[in-house]
């Protein structure tokens, strides 16, 4: 055993290594020798976070992540508490939400909303009975479906009481139930030209009324989790109220940290700087520059409640089977895939009514693909600008840009550093038009005076003395 030992792990009498791997073991006679796993301890193997290792048990290094960043932001919100004193006022998220006792104009166009429900409703009804012509259905739900795009719109740009946090629920409520209704209408097109016209009645039993079917499953699809409509949707056994108050809690912590990020530090950058970013002096540009950080917080936490704890918490509590509401976008090696993966349930309605629908009308692919993303854009401009009611194309100007350089960029960088340019494009791409947005918003808008006002406290160290 010695001799085998000194024989291949030691060195020669030149001085020359020998390398003792599992090839040079399986080449002795004595491979069977009880103690031959001692001969050798080294095998063929990459690193764990080397790009060629298929590891894949991150989870320990995630929560490493989530303390570090707890850590140093409970220092930021200690700094920033010193400095700005305690400016998180749940009244005020109220006052801004439904403006004042009196005149609740985002309330009311929430519950205007109902009217194009009831008549798409009416609409599909009447075609079920065959008192209407299908072109004329047709027809009629694209009119209601544009008056629901620009009624809204209507009342953000001409109501003057209306607050920004109104607008914005209002306009993303509505944007949502367009494009639930529109994929209500157009997959119950679908299911009658599926069918014959003799056995249409025949798909409802004999003591089942009709306009009961199409308002129960019209109800739970416009509370689903989805904006793909079909008759059935897959369901769990049962609520599973653990799961219920995780995600609830879940929730109330998010909104609750969203607040303080946004009364605590962007409220009071921005409402200081009166002027635009050329006339500022040092301090006030590296002021406005810092707060930079904490938009960049506030939409990463708003997309995760948006997309993991509401949709999850609806989903719990309709028995939603489908919850894959969004990919591993974090691991796209090209702007294209984290389009594909970020928002699952818009990506299943844009492939499903606009890309499909194209491809089928001779349009090519690419082309098809084009203008779902200029849709897109469009939209998220829409969403962003119109409450704020200053409409500059930063958003869309933004994602134009990033197409772009997925484009051009694209080819050059794959594996990890196709990744790192994706990370690279949301870190500095949606905040940057965001908070230039805001800072627009709150210097330039002509609507500002009607916003409610902070009133800051001084701070003696000199930093918000004007």
């Amino acid at each position: 055993m010695a001799a085998l030992r000194k024989r291949l792990c030691s060195s020669s009498s030149a001085g020359e290594d020998v390398l003792c791997d599992s090839a040079a073991v399986e080449s002795l006679d004595d491979l069977q020798h009880p103690s031959a796993p001692l001969l050798c301890c080294h095998s063929v193997q990459d690193s764990l976070l080397s790009s060629n290792s298929s590891f894949t048990g991150y989870r320990g290094v995630l929560n490493w992540i989530i303390i570090l960043l707890v850590l140093t932001h409970a220092h930021l919100f200690l700094e920033n508490f010193i400095q700005y004193g305690f400016l998180i006022d749940v009244k005020k998220v109220l006052g801004h939400m439904i403006e004042d006792n009196c005149n609740w104009p985002s309330v009311n166009l929430l519950l205007a909303s109902s009217m194009f429900i009831l008549l798409s409703f009416l609409l599909e009804r009447l075609q079920e009975k065959g008192l209407i012509p299908p072109t004329v259905t047709h027809r009629l739900h694209l009119t209601n479906l544009g008056l629901l795009v620009v009624f809204p719109a209507a009342v953000v740009l001409h109501v003057p009481t209306i607050s920004t946090g109104g607008a914005f629920f209002s306009l993303w409520f509505y944007t949502t139930l367009g494009l639930k209704l529109y994929s209500y209408q157009e997959a119950k097109r679908w299911y009658r030209g599926a069918r014959p016209d003799d056995s249409r009645r025949a798909s409802v039993s004999p003591g089942e009324d009709m306009s009961s079917v199409l308002s129960a499953g019209l109800c739970y699809f416009l509370l689903a989790p989805t904006l793909c409509y079909q008759r059935s949707f897959p369901c769990n056994p049962r609520v599973r109220v653990n799961k219920l108050l995780h995600r609830l809690l879940e929730g109330v912590v998010l909104i609750q940290i969203m607040v303080g990020i946004v009364q605590q530090w962007i409220e009071p950058i921005f409402q200081r700087s009166e002027t635009s970013f050329c006339s500022m002096d040092t301090t006030m540009r590296v002021e406005l520059l810092v707060g930079l950080a904490a938009p960049t917080h506030f939409l990463w936490l708003l997309f995760f409640f948006l997309t993991h704890s509401y949709l999850n918490f609806c989903a719990e509590l309709l028995r939603f089977g489908d919850r894959h509401f969004y990919g591993d976008w974090w691991n796209a090696t090209t702007l294209i895939d984290f389009w594909k993966n970020w928002n699952v349930p818009f990506q299943k309605w844009c492939d499903r009514h606009v890309y499909s629908q194209l491809v089928e009308r001779n349009v090519p692919p690419s082309q098809a693909e084009l203008l779902v993303f200029l849709m897109s854009a469009a939209l998220c401009e829409y969403l962003i600008a119109l409450p704020l009611h200053c409409c500059r194309l930063w958003i869309f100007i933004m994602m134009v840009i990033e197409l772009l350089v997925a484009l051009l960029l694209g080819k050059y960088f794959h594996g990890n550093y196709g990744n790192g340019l994706v990370w690279l494009c949301l870190l500095l791409g949606p905040p940057l038009a965001v908070t230039t947005y805001f800072h627009d918003h709150y210097v330039f808008d002509p609507h500002r005076s009607r916003q409610p006002s902070t009133q800051l406290p001084v701070d003696h160290g000199g930093l918000l003395q004007t």
